[in-house]
């Protein structure tokens, strides 16, 4: 049992279009996390999550700094996490663990600013991950307010326009890998400005690009939103990005769902943050975007079948293309599983 089961279980729906084929391209495993709910969240965590009623074919790890080797050269650790993924992957390829293909892909992460020297990196990734191995993700998370908590790994101000960065990065395309970006709706600038110099690799933009409620951002909800909507209209004319549609239900984001006395159902989801997805739709085109899960970080405020009732309901009038789009096939077309 994970840290608020039963909190989650205050608010429960019935699962909507439970036969609709979903990719879910982005979660987490990890174990032994300090800090966070839950702390543990492995496969079986993670199984019973998605068993929840939703017709999830297949989905997508994407690194959160765990199983790191815990020795040898530090820019070759994150393979251990690599390779802990794949092993998942290949359990769940079994069949013994259900009908959901967990991990069938695996982005990691490297220090790309480690300039030049991350190509052997990233090969070394590469020969570990096999045909599943699909990116890289190095978060550029930072805010000049230090009440906003930046990422994990404590990147620099301004990490995307790195020089040293940049010659990291300009090594994914030469290896078919994408990138994995995470940063907060300030920075989206800096990301618009990357995907431009670099047209020819595939950008996915998680969470929205981090609209945050925390901090000095707290109680400005349309003020951050008008923020946010000037600064990722231009990312969206880069037609080598695809934006992510979920992981706005974090602690960041400032809702506080998770200090009430029972989680929001899947139409309050909606009415808090309808319009981030709309206003993404609109301007991606339902060809560039995918619903994801982000858990189980966004377990925190939901249940994995309340969040995913909401995103059906918000496109329950979108025809029978555009909801595989955005359900399965984009994800599945991005991190190549076709």
């Amino acid at each position: 049992m994970n840290d608020n089961d039963d909190w989650l279980s205050l608010t429960t729906e019935e699962t909507l279009d439970p036969s609709l084929p979903i990719c879910d391209p982005h979660h987490h495993l990890w174990a032994g996390r300090t800090g966070v709910t839950p702390q543990d969240y492995l496969l079986d965590d993670f199984l019973a999550d998605i068993d929840s009623g939703h017709n999830v074919v297949s989905t997508i790890f994407i690194e959160c700094g765990t199983m790191f080797s815990p020795d040898g050269p530090i820019a070759f650790r994150p393979i251990g996490e690599t390779q802990f993924a794949n092993e998942v992957a290949a359990m769940s390829a079994s069949g013994r663990y259900g009908k959901t293909r967990v991990a069938a892909g695996i982005v990691g992460t490297a220090y790309l600013s480690d300039g030049d020297s991350v190509g052997a990196v990233l090969d070394a990734q590469l020969a570990t991950g096999g045909e599943r191995f699909k990116g890289i993700r190095q978060a550029a998370v930072y805010d000049d307010d230090p009440s906003v908590p930046n990422h994990r790994t404590n990147p620099p101000r301004e990490l995307y326009a790195n020089r040293k960065f940049r010659e990291g990065f300009a090594h994914l395309a030469r290896r078919d890998l994408s990138f994995e970006a995470w940063c907060y709706h300030p920075q989206l600038s800096e990301l618009t400005e990357l995907a431009q110099t670099f047209p020819d690799t595939t950008i996915i933009l998680d969470h929205f690009g981090g609209p945050l409620g925390v901090g000095r951002y707290a109680g400005r909800v349309d003020e951050v939103f008008d923020s946010w909507r000037e600064a990722i209209l231009p990312l969206s004319k880069c037609p080598n990005v695809f934006a992510k549609l979920g992981g706005i239900a974090m602690e960041v984001n400032g809702h506080s769902w998770h200090t009430r006395h029972c989680p929001p159902g899947s139409q309050e989801l909606l009415g808090a943050t309808g319009r981030y997805y709309d206003y993404t739709i609109e301007i991606f085109g339902t060809n560039r975007c995918m619903f994801e899960s982000n858990f189980p970080v966004d377990r925190i405020s939901t249940s994995y079948n309340v969040l995913w009732n909401a995103f059906k309901k918000l496109t329950a009038s979108y025809s029978l293309q555009e909801r595989a789009q955005l359900f399965h096939d984009n994800a599945a077309k991005t991190y190549r599983l076709l």
